[in-house]
């Protein structure tokens, strides 16, 4: 008994010792130690990030039609010399930023920043302005490059934004509501954002502040290097809500030597329709998990057609590079070389395979066909939740379906089965189940009795949407 209270003692000695100790050291730490800082980022970068201010001449008949009324001209006393715009134009002022890639003047910034601009004005923190001309715009990414003519300028070191991680500290720079320079500070939010506002995005998410004014500044990392240029946010009130997005250097830069070189922006392409692979997907191709972008469609006289693709595959990988979702794939393809032979990895009948894909320029319109042929007056519920009935002549009349499109017509879905929760539609033709095409209801059933143990794997025309694509359901 002894023995047990001197243990407790000497423990309890112990404890008031290190708690004395950490008080000690509490007390004298924010003293004795540096505050932590993130100015030394701070004047490496902010030099090189500028303020853009356009102006754009707009007419007022376009806010006033009532000025092309010859009798309401005639009844205010307005010279018929102004009926053709003279004397009725606007100036639009705009506020942006920048970001200095080249001590040579070259700068970066968003198209949306420059677009229509009738003139442009570059300036230093109110040190010194420049008139800018542009080299090149490209609205699908939103990257613009223009051009001051001045030698020496403090140009910002390009970092390597695939080397970003979520989680790693950023900060943003730029001129939010033209209040005049401004530092924030966050860390990477997501990779890889798609928000629908580009036609091509691969966007950095960051919950440093962005604002209205900040378009086109820089986002930089912990070693003052540029890993993204801020384009836009998402915020129901107008200001930051702490999401915010920066087009990647990786991204960026591609098009800023395209624009250098040649003004515009060369896009190559494969010629398929893909979409995401849903888990249902993955486990119909023996996937332990959803990997890749699933081809829907093979377009003609593309390259994907001229290599071999088809409609099923699935493209896991592009010259090495793993592919999560189809605008990753779009990226990827879009930014390489036009005549680039591409390395493709895909998944076909369950095994891996090496294709190569010489990619051609981007046509101006690129088509989309689907295939198809007969049917009678019957219905079937062999599916779960879903009616479907072959295309007889009226019902083909009645629907205005394309004559090239054959299959299955879905009469009707119920809303709480998988197939409704899978996007299935009353309205949607059923081309294939589980890789076998279906014409009649005697082939529909065949084929759903496939693969008994895994989702029912389908190819779907959407009559909305003009094309066809692949979907699972579990059963």
């Amino acid at each position: 008994m002894h023995t047990r209270r001197q243990n407790i003692l000497c423990t309890l000695a112990v404890a008031a010792l290190l708690l004395a100790a950490a008080g000690q050291v509490l007390a004298q730490g924010p003293l004795d130690s540096p505050l932590r800082s993130y100015a030394d980022v701070a004047a490496k970068t902010m030099p090189s990030v500028v303020n853009i201010s356009t102006d754009k001449v707009i007419e007022n008949s376009a806010m006033n039609p009532f000025f092309d009324d010859p009798i309401f001209r005639r009844f205010f006393n307005m010279p018929n010399d102004d009926i053709h715009g003279q004397g009725r134009k606007q100036v639009q002022h705009s506020l942006g930023s920048g970001v200095v890639i080249s001590p040579d003047g070259y700068i970066l910034t968003n198209n949306h920043v420059v677009e229509n601009a009738d003139k442009i004005v570059v300036n230093f923190h109110g040190e010194k302005e420049y008139v800018a001309k542009v080299i090149g715009t490209d609205p699908p990414t939103d990257v613009a490059l223009i051009k001051i003519e001045d030698e020496d300028l403090p140009a910002i070191t390009i970092g390597d934004s695939d080397a970003l991680r979520v989680g790693d500290q950023v900060m943003a720079i730029g001129n939010p509501f033209g209040v005049g320079q401004t530092v924030t500070m966050g860390i990477v939010s997501a990779l890889g954002r798609n928000i629908g506002l580009m036609a091509y995005s691969d966007l950095i998410q960051t919950d440093a502040s962005i604002n209205p004014g900040n378009s086109g500044g820089a986002l930089v990392n912990m070693a003052g290097e540029l890993v993204g240029m801020n384009a836009a946010i998402l915020s129901r009130s107008g200001g930051s809500q702490g999401i915010g997005f920066a087009i990647p250097t990786s991204m960026a830069m591609k098009v800023v030597e395209s624009l250098k070189s040649d003004g515009k922006v060369q896009r190559a392409y494969l010629g398929v329709l893909p979409q995401d692979v849903t888990q249902a997907m993955a486990q119909v191709y023996g996937l332990d998990r959803p990997e890749g972008v699933l081809i829907a469609q093979v377009n003609e006289d593309t390259p994907a057609q001229k290599a071999g693709l088809k409609e099923g595959d699935i493209i896991l990988s592009v010259d090495g590079k793993e592919i999560k979702n189809p605008s990753m794939l779009r990226n990827i393809i879009s930014l390489s070389e036009v005549g680039h032979q591409a390395r493709l990895e895909i998944l076909r009948d369950g095994k891996r395979k090496t294709v190569k894909v010489k990619l051609d320029e981007f046509p101006d319109q690129e088509l989309a066909q689907a295939s198809g042929g007969k049917g009678d007056a019957e219905k079937d519920d062999t599916l779960d939740g879903v009616s479907v009935q072959e295309l007889s002549p009226r019902v083909r009349a009645m629907t205005q379906l394309p004559d090239d499109v054959d299959g299955l017509y879905v009469v009707d879905v119920d809303p709480t089965s998988n197939a409704a929760h899978e996007d299935l539609q009353q309205g949607d033709v059923i081309q294939e189940v589980n890789r076998e095409t279906v014409t009649t209801l005697k082939e529909f059933k065949k084929a759903l009795s496939l693969n008994p143990d895994r989702p029912v794997f389908m190819r779907v025309y959407k009559p909305q949407a003009g094309r066809s694509i692949f979907i699972a359901v579990p059963r």
